[in-house]
């Protein structure tokens, strides 16, 4: 677990196609102080609006996460802040010329695999956490979302799909850079070709095609690839929840348990977190090795 806020060592860009707008889109990814937090900057806009990637700036979860400010957006950037989290880098800046981040293949690994490239830089800051003292835990008809105290950052996610290729799936994982990299990343969002078929009539989806996820028919995968891991659907749900939660600003501790969410119910909870202010406080990992750690542990068991 790093305890030293982390940045990019050099900028880095590429480019890509929005998968609802189907618009090319040119992005950098550029280095950034201590406490800056992840930053988006809409450099296609008169004085280049700057958006910062914080729960209170979320605007829209009916497709995508999408945050906002003064009229400016930027739209599905959660596998992109997935990537940030997984690899512990809070500080960037973010810039793109249009409104929606590039799907790539649909998951983060490119994203994972372009930081990687620019290289991490250790700043001299260290890092505050979320760590959860007390369950906190949202419930709506068959979907949930909680929080556990946990000494570490864990995810545990199950979905459930009438369609006989997902069916019911559950994955566990205790997040690093490593099993992120190799475990999470990889892991493609997917669509039932006829709610992709719908959307385009709606002018949504313009850039969906077999090289931006797994398309899926009645009875199979019409990726010719075919799936990445038994249990890629649900692998990808862990990662929309990463990044979904790595807008409340710092890194977390503790055992999050979704069933059968998304973004907006993510969004519902993250809401329902701040106003749980008795079940968690905030706390350097130094102090919390010296002071807290026994504590986690007991807690966690």
């Amino acid at each position: 677990m790093y305890i030293q806020q982390r940045t990019i060592a050099k900028p880095i860009s590429c480019s890509g196609i929005g998968v609802h707008s189907g618009k090319m889109v040119n992005l950098t990814i550029k280095p950034a102080p201590e406490n800056n937090g992840i930053k988006f900057i809409r450099v296609d806009l008169p004085n280049s609006p700057i958006i910062p990637a914080l729960f209170k700036m979320v605007v829209d979860t009916s497709l995508a996460t999408v945050i906002g400010k003064d009229g400016a957006i930027v739209s599905t950037i959660e596998h992109l802040m997935a990537s940030f989290a997984g690899l512990s880098i809070e500080n960037a800046m973010v810039e793109l010329d249009s409104y929606e981040m590039p799907i790539m293949d649909g998951s983060a690994a490119f994203f994972t695999e372009l930081i990687k490239k620019a290289g991490i830089k250790t700043l001299r800051v260290p890092r505050q956490f979320f760590v959860i003292k007390e369950p906190i835990v949202l419930e709506e008809e068959e979907r949930s979302v909680a929080i556990y105290p946990a000494p570490v950052l864990k995810i545990t996610c199950t979905i459930e799909y009438s369609h006989p290729l997902i069916q019911r799936q559950t994955h566990t994982i205790e997040l690093s850079d490593h099993n992120f990299e190799s475990e999470i990343a990889p892991a493609r969002t997917f669509g039932f070709i006829q709610d992709i078929e719908y959307l385009k009539q709606y002018g949504l989806g313009r850039g969906a095609s077999l090289e931006s996820g797994i398309a899926i028919s009645n009875d199979r995968i019409l990726n010719e690839e075919g799936l990445r891991y038994p249990d890629e659907f649900v692998r990808h749900k862990i990662l929309d929840c990463l990044g979904d939660f790595s807008l409340l600003g710092l890194p977390l501790l503790g055992h999050i348990i979704a069933h059968k969410s998304g973004h907006s119910f993510h969004h519902a909870f993250l809401q329902q977190f701040f106003s749980s202010k008795h079940a968690w406080e905030t706390s350097a990992i130094n102090r919390l090795d010296q002071k807290n750690s026994d504590s986690l542990k007991s807690l966690a068991m």
